[in-house]
């Protein structure tokens, strides 16, 4: 039997196991649409096509698994680029497909004709055009080769509406076979055992279960603030007196003063992942010293003043809040989610879960409700919370209705400072409080917007009001967003 190429592609994405795509209609792709209802492939239609990839940004991470996100050609192409950049600078394994010009108009002035594979090279892995219905299904499969091998990233594939139409023979691709785990070299484990202040820094969490086996601490830095990162706690001091250092898929690059942070004559060794490390690591009888413990609690530290900050009758300080939501991150599924500037900053360093998905280097904002969308999608069970700032809630507002219409029960908290406050606080900083203009915002009701969306919306302008408003919300059946005024806080500073 003869197949449209959309559908060689929808059977090869539901084969290798695939089977929730993220995804915003267009001209372009409704060919997989309608491929997607006999490959069974659940469609979940976001409002804006960033927000898609940012979904498959967040499936990735989480799971392990590349993420799809289907777009349609032309401007929808251009409108998921800026999303890709975030999953490529955290290393996360996804696939965009875009709708395209069918190839028999290229360079006749076809609708929304766009060089698409060019512009997506910079922001992925890789980056090419399906030129024929017979080989679709194997682009599709060296596609998810490339996402989730070696490094993780994104991978990007345009679909001309040609290739989607025509009707081929083809049979259906086998899913692509698992990566073997990398091998760790011996001379590198060598090092890091025989060492007296050994340190691996990922880009993100996964040498955990290496520091547990060995010994060897782990430092995660995901943060554009590189060793100004609120989550670090002191560690920054401590960089310098390690001896040797594995750099495990983190790059030296700004975040570590491009290899300044650390002493001149300590061994920097690089791995592309961290996976692996633990079971190379198991039975080779690593020394126990004083160096971990010291670690960890640097990392740990936070100064003490922060717990006597209160919900008072006024704008609330950001500690506060998170104080407040910490009894929602206690299950050992729970997910957070942390976006924005300050107040992001202000969560990542003051809540603590066994599962986080930030901005990461990348510095980009907007991605938050999304991530929560896709992390409630992944772990249906699992609570979700969304820390977010004002300015942060104005990219992908929309994606409520998303999270409405899917019945993802995620909760977002949205700290209100009226204001771009990371920029505003470089103003006062570099210019100060004289030359500090243009930053300002309505102090929104963005929880009647919920509201009005069909979440669950709460409005908190009163600190002490907000554990009463985080107790309804929880209650509540469906997604919430809780607005709560907080002060202009700068970033945490050690």
């Amino acid at each position: 039997m003869k197949l449209r190429g959309a559908d060689v592609l929808a059977r090869t994405l539901a084969a290798a196991g695939a089977r929730r795509v993220f995804t915003l209609s267009g001209n372009h792709v409704m060919p997989v649409f309608d491929a997607a209802l006999d490959a069974k492939l659940d469609l979940v239609h976001v409002r804006h096509e960033a927000a898609a990839v940012h979904m498959a940004d967040a499936w990735g991470r989480l799971t392990g698994e590349p993420g799809v996100a289907l777009v349609t050609g032309g401007p929808g192409h251009a409108n998921a680029l800026g999303a890709l950049y975030t999953a490529l600078m955290s290393d996360s394994p996804m696939l965009l497909l875009s709708g395209h010009a069918p190839l028999a108009e290229l360079g006749k002035g076809a609708f929304q004709e766009l060089p698409q594979a060019e512009l997506a090279a910079p922001l992925t892995k890789l980056s090419f055009t399906a030129q024929s219905a017979e080989t679709i299904g194997r682009d599709l499969v060296r596609a998810l080769e490339a996402a989730r091998g070696g490094r993780p990233g994104p991978v990007h594939l345009s679909l001309p509406t040609d290739v989607l139409d025509a009707r081929v023979e083809a049979d259906i691709p086998a899913a692509p076979p698992r990566e073997e785990t990398p091998a760790v070299p011996a001379e590198i484990l060598e090092a890091l055992r025989q060492a007296k202040k050994p340190l691996v820094v990922t880009a993100r969490l996964g040498a955990a279960d290496f520091e547990a086996v060995s010994g060897v601490p782990e430092v995660s830095m995901q943060s554009p603030r590189g060793l100004n990162d609120a989550t670090l706690g002191r560690v920054a001091s401590l960089l310098a007196q390690a001896d040797v250092v594995l750099l495990a898929g983190k790059r030296l690059d700004y975040t570590l003063k491009y290899g300044r942070a650390f002493d001149p004559a300590a061994r920097i060794v690089r791995l592309e992942t961290p996976r692996g490390l633990a079971e190379a690591a198991r039975g080779l009888g690593w020394k126990k010293s004083g160096w971990l413990r010291e670690v960890k609690d640097a990392l740990a530290y936070r100064p003490a003043a922060w717990q006597k900050l209160g919900l008072s009758a006024g704008a609330a300080h950001p500690a506060a809040v998170c104080r407040a939501l910490q009894p929602m991150l206690e299950s050992p599924q729970a997910i957070l989610v942390c976006d924005g500037g300050e107040y992001g900053q202000w969560a990542q360093a003051c809540l603590r879960a066994p599962r986080r998905l930030t901005n990461g280097q990348a510095g980009a904002i907007g991605s938050a409700l999304p991530f929560a969308a896709a992390a409630k999608l992944a772990f249906p069970d699992a609570p979700v919370l969304a820390m977010l700032g004002d300015g942060t809630f104005g990219f992908h507002m929309s994606e409520l209705d998303t999270a409405v219409r899917h019945q993802l029960g995620y909760m977002a908290v949205v700290g209100t400072d009226a204001c771009w406050n990371a920029e505003y606080q470089i103003q006062l900083r570099e210019y100060g409080k004289d030359r500090a203009h243009g930053l300002d915002l309505l102090p929104t009701r963005y929880g009647a917007a919920a509201a009005a969306l069909g979440a669950h919306g709460e409005d908190v302008m009163k600190g002490v009001d907000l554990p009463d408003a985080l107790a309804r919300a929880r209650n509540a059946g469906r997604v919430a967003c809780v607005n709560v005024a907080i002060e202009r806080a700068a970033a945490p500073a050690y």
